[in-house]
């Protein structure tokens, strides 16, 4: 699996996947069978987890190849073993007749849209990512006629949701849909070995001599991972990034935080200009790298910085 980085609007996001279930984003002519009626199953994985991405997968294929698809033994991917999911992943990677793709939505994303001034519930975010894979296929050429999917939320207002967004599309929105549908079983396995396939492989950006890698499966019931978010918080700065801290899990961790005041030039929010008022901010002996400055401006020293100071433009200041 490839990994490739996509800017979002100042949010990271990852995308992996093959269009036509070749390992690769490259753009392709679309295949002879996606100018005939397609459908499509969408799951995700990483839902519940306080660790890692959430991830959005999508299978797609011809109308006339879903009897065949019923024969490939996808089935929910909770149900099945690592093995097992990775042996199917590979085998509708090198099937021509099918197609794929994934969105991991990455758990700083998560956290900043959770707790932004104007939130994000985890329900939306899935919602847009849902209909961001349908986007992209249908960009691609493929004629999209039916697309199944798991609910999230209310069933019917999903349904309605996504009908009146894409009103050519058949939607069927069911509970338990991976177990229900083999091409929602087949995104199942998609999303679930993405994912896992991420976890096993993220690059932390922290540098902290003791930061370990034994999280566990990264739910908020599994004594490895609650271990690890004890042994992994700081005072200061909170968690590593790839916890998700507004997960209600991190709750518990935030009275051993030191209390952190933001101050901000009065008279920038009298006038609603933010831009001096972000200048102003203070944390401790850190402040905000205003974003117009240049990093080697900052970086006088040549020394360079810790990454976790870098990737949130925190400055040491010799004095306030």
């Amino acid at each position: 699996m490839v990994y490739k980085p996509v800017p979002r609007k100042k949010k990271p996001q990852i995308v992996a996947g093959g269009i036509w279930g070749m390992g690769s984003e490259n753009e392709k002519a679309a295949p002879e069978w996606a100018s005939e009626p397609c459908i499509m199953g969408i799951d995700e994985a990483g839902r519940g987890p306080v660790l890692g991405p959430m991830v959005y997968g999508c299978l797609y294929c011809a109308q006339s190849y879903n009897q065949t698809l019923s024969t490939l033994s996808f089935a929910d991917s909770k149900t099945l073993k690592e093995e097992k999911r990775e042996e199917l992943f590979e085998n509708l990677k090198a099937n021509d007749s099918i197609g794929w793709s994934v969105d991991v939505i990455d758990p700083r994303e998560l956290s900043d849209k959770m707790l932004k001034k104007s939130k994000i519930n985890l329900n939306e975010i899935s919602h847009a990512s849902a209909m961001g894979l349908i986007d992209r296929v249908l960009s691609s050429g493929v004629l999209l006629t039916e697309v199944y999917l798991d609910t999230v939320g209310d069933t019917e207002k999903y349904r309605v949701k996504l009908s009146e967004r894409f009103p050519s599309i058949k939607f069927v929105v069911a509970k338990k849909a991976d177990s229900l549908y083999p091409v929602v079983s087949g995104a199942s396995i998609v999303a679930k070995v993405t994912r896992d396939r991420a976890l096993r492989d993220w690059m932390l950006d922290e540098t902290a001599e003791n930061l370990q890698r034994n999280f566990g499966s990264g739910y908020p019931g599994d004594p490895q991972t609650k271990a690890w978010l004890s042994n992994h918080k700081h005072s200061v700065f909170g968690f590593p990034t790839l916890v998700r801290f507004s997960w209600g899990t991190c709750s518990a961790y935030f009275k051993d935080f030191v209390e952190v005041l933001w101050e901000s030039d009065a008279a920038a929010d009298e006038d609603g200009n933010g831009s001096n008022g972000k200048r102003q901010m203070k944390l401790t002996r850190y402040s905000i790298t205003p974003a117009k400055r240049k990093s080697e401006d900052i970086e006088s020293s040549g020394k360079g910085r810790c990454k976790f100071f870098q990737s949130r433009k925190l400055e040491l200041l010799p004095q306030f």
